[in-house]
């Protein structure tokens, strides 16, 4: 099988499947080989670039399991906690079905629950740290159990604790969630509210909700299981208010957001007016209905997908003055 949503053929040294706490624990205190060569941790692959062979071993979490952990009655609020190798949409749709409330907005996005705090996943004004409580891990060096809260992971825009100071220290192996028995629908992003509105639903459920960002999603991005593709490939760039304000005295129609550090810029709005939209290079190709997306033309290589994102990249600066970071990693 291939185990990236890319449809990139790989290889590694080892490949190796964890579905038990058993397991895992006698892998981090006796295999000798994943103390001394390269390892990563491979959840749905939907966000992974494989441009080589993989020098080391590939481990793949197949752990599931989903349960409530507390109530918190005069709140509202439930503590849910869900294994890293459950499917994230499919954890969604289970939060919905049991008035879990909070994961409406996330629905749709491929890959798995371990992933969601290492990415800081977001989508449609919701990220995976406005509903984390805490986060259940493995060291690596010690196999000792450690559990991070919110505020220890330090998320950041598709960032956390996880991918920075303690990069390759820690294996996320499950992910308690802080959610909600009340609904109350997040429409702050605007083709999710204008979705709702056409469609003619006044106050949508959360099924409504999450099946409406389920729409809004694939109407713009591949399917996985008809195009490869990694998602979004590149970070929305953060600039400051004096680059913003130079930007948009001279690009008016320029999409931005105003963020913590200043202005937030659609990425894909800067690799479309780079003349990127729907070009290709080699078997590799920006998605024609999102230029955020690079995509799998067939047969495409991981050196293929480099190549294109290096031009991508080159052709932004060249144009903006703007260095695009890849959300997608390269192994």
């Amino acid at each position: 099988m291939i185990y990236n949503t890319f449809g990139i053929p790989a290889t590694a040294d080892r490949y190796i499947t964890v579905s038990a706490k058993d397991e895992l624990l006698d892998l981090l205190q006796h295999d000798t080989l994943l103390h001394t060569k390269p390892f990563f941790v491979l959840g749905g692959g939907s966000n992974i670039i494989f441009a080589r062979h993989y020098p080391g071993t590939i481990l793949h979490l197949e752990n599931k399991g989903i349960h409530l952990v507390q109530e918190l009655p005069q709140s509202q609020e439930v503590l849910v906690e869900a294994s890293a190798g459950e499917n994230w949409d499919s954890f969604v749709q289970h939060c919905i079905a049991n008035g879990w409330h909070g994961t409406e907005n996330l629905a749709a996005i491929p890959g798995t629950v371990g992933a969601s705090p290492v990415q800081n996943v977001g989508a449609y004004g919701v990220e995976a740290k406005d509903i984390i409580h805490s986060v259940h891990t493995f060291e690596v060096s010690t196999g000792n159990e450690r559990t991070f809260s919110r505020d220890e992971c330090r998320f950041g825009y598709r960032d956390s604790i996880f991918k920075k100071e303690l990069k390759g220290q820690y294996i996320v192996w499950s992910v308690t969630f802080r959610l909600s028995r009340t609904f109350t629908p997040d429409l702050r992003y605007k083709a999710i509210a204008d979705a709702i509105a056409s469609s003619g639903i006044e106050t949508p459920t959360p099924q409504q909700l999450a099946d409406t960002i389920a729409s809004v999603r694939w109407a713009k991005l591949p399917r996985p299981e008809e195009t490869g593709s990694a998602g979004s490939f590149f970070k929305n760039p953060v600039v400051d208010a004096t680059q913003y304000e130079r930007l948009k005295a001279e690009y008016p129609d320029m999409v931005a957001y105003p963020a913590a550090d200043g202005y937030k810029l659609a990425a894909g709005w800067l690799i479309e007016h780079t003349g990127w939209k729907g070009r290709s290079l080699g078997r590799c190709g920006v998605y024609s209905k999102q230029a955020l997306v690079l995509v799998n033309l067939g047969g495409c290589t991981g050196q293929e997908v480099i190549n294109l994102a290096d031009a991508v990249t080159a052709d932004v600066y060249k144009k903006f003055g703007i260095t695009l970071e890849k959300e997608a990693i390269i192994l």
